[in-house]
């Protein structure tokens, strides 16, 4: 898994075009303030390994919320961290399922529609915790 975290004063999204053909039409358009958005790609070799790499996700964001004291995360869904990708349906239960944790834990959370290239707004301050990068 790679996993990009950038705190966002402000994270804006609207659905632009399927990438994937059996997602679900959604038109969708969202603003969030200082907001935790995490740029998630499941690879391939973490489907052998689902329980280690949910449970490494979740620590991860929650790290970074407290980091930038926010308690509020995105998930999002973004293959262009790597090119080793897991099926489309391994990727978002595993997504579902750590966005069930966090919320368990108190963190407000939400996840960008699955299966969608977004057009994005982001604005993000210029402090060294602002952006983490992490290979899991």
């Amino acid at each position: 898994m790679k996993l990009l975290m950038i705190y966002a004063t402000k994270f804006g999204y609207k659905t632009s075009k399927k990438g994937l053909e059996n997602a679900e039409e959604i038109n969708e358009e969202k603003e969030l303030n200082d907001v935790l958005v995490g740029f998630i790609q499941v690879e391939e070799r973490d489907e052998e390994n689902a329980s280690y790499v949910e449970t490494k996700l979740i620590k991860n964001l929650k790290w970074a919320a407290r980091k930038n004291e926010t308690n509020k995360i995105v998930l999002h869904s973004f293959n262009h961290l790597s090119d080793s990708k897991a099926s489309p349906d391994f990727s978002k239960a595993l997504l579902d399922r750590a966005d069930e944790r966090l919320k368990n834990s108190d963190y407000e959370t939400s996840q960008t529609p699955f299966g969608y290239f977004l057009d994005l707004d982001i604005q993000a301050p210029g402090h060294p915790l602002a952006r983490i990068f992490k290979d899991i």
